[in-house]
């Protein structure tokens, strides 16, 4: 089959940084799913990997988001037939989606919906995952908690995760969602998706979110520069207050400013179920499924922000630039040709 890898670790510039090669075709385990893929999508993740993980040897193929066609399936695999079209993130420790066939663990796909193209749908799983982890499994905002209302501050509300965060945190539950963006585009984005109110994380964010008449801070979900954010937070938050981040800080954080107030640190990363086969992995597909019925719905949009044509190494590096700019608004997808 054809495929996109690499060799070695090179700046997305160089031409030797994504290859166009020749694979194997793979095969299904007892737990896999064998998908004809139809489209990718990329994320932060990618570039990543491809930056810090080069292969002992031969070619590492990348990719964490993908919609595609069950082809066939191995003995222990329940609740898919071939031809069912399916969407998912998939395994860090196995090869990614950047192939025309992947195979993937079935407790970690789910039924994509019916009322998305290939590539708006390619577009959500990898965030929607985190997003609704962190909502529910890091900050537990739909639990009872020590704050009779909670206000949701969503740092970098234009990317891949903030777009869907938004979104579910409008549609699932109660909390005031205050979103940040820096440029009038994104801005307008994140309160078309269903935030509260808008800031502009270039500013001070205290005087701002006191601007908006909100309560206090309960709750944060920091996607990007935690180490510029994470002292700022600590002084406006709430006591008893959930700090969750995605990112790996460029810093040090200085954890003790949580202790007076008793503030939390959670670390969302999606792949922890799949990596260490957790005993509850099937709810990634559960959560997944639960995501396409409310796009069937109408409750929640793809986060699909451009298109790059057919994925070959030349359209998927120009992907990976575009993301590695951090000025993308919600995802970048690419088709994938039989």
């Amino acid at each position: 089959m054809r495929a996109v890898g690499y060799k070695k670790s090179l700046p997305v510039e160089d031409s030797n940084s994504l290859l166009d090669i020749t694979v194997d075709d793979p095969k299904p385990e007892e737990n896999d799913l064998l998908v004809k893929v139809k489209a990718i999508a990329v994320n932060p993740v990618d570039t990543k990997i491809r930056m810090r993980m080069a292969p002992e040897s031969g070619h590492k193929i990348i990719g964490w988001d993908a919609v595609g066609e069950v082809i066939s399936m191995g003995n222990k695999v329940t609740g898919f037939e071939p031809g069912d079209r399916v969407w998912y993130a998939g395994d860090l420790t196995r090869p990614g989606c950047n192939a025309q066939m992947q195979v993937v663990d079935y407790r970690i796909a789910g039924k994509a919906p019916e009322n998305l193209d290939d590539c708006q749908a390619a577009a959500l799983p990898l965030t929607s995952i985190t997003a609704w982890e962190i909502l529910f499994d890091r900050l537990q905002i739909d639990k009872a908690s020590a704050h009779k209302k909670r206000t949701l501050l969503i740092i970098g509300g234009a990317g891949g995760v903030g777009s869907i965060l938004i979104q579910l945190a409008a549609q699932l539950t109660d909390a005031t969602i205050i979103a940040t963006a820096s440029r009038a585009e994104s801005q307008q984005w994140v309160k078309a998706l269903g935030a509260d109110h808008v800031i502009n994380h270039y500013d001070d964010l205290a005087e701002q979110i006191e601007s908006t008449g909100s309560d206090p801070v309960t709750d944060v979900a920091c996607l990007t520069h935690s180490e510029q954010y994470f002292t700022q937070c600590m002084k406006f938050m709430a006591p008893q207050g959930r700090f969750c981040l995605i990112d790996d800080p460029a810093e040090n954080i200085d954890i003790k400013l949580m202790k007076q107030k008793s503030i939390s640190l959670h670390w969302e990363f999606m792949f922890t179920r799949s990596m260490f086969n957790t005993d509850d992995m099937i709810k990634q597909q559960d959560l997944l499924n639960h995501i396409s019925e409310m796009v069937e719905k109408g409750q929640i949009r793809s986060t699909l922000g451009k298109t790059f044509g057919e994925m070959n190494a030349e359209n998927l590096r120009k992907a990976h630039e575009a993301v590695e700019s951090q000025k993308t608004i919600g995802k970048i997808a690419l088709t994938v040709a039989e």
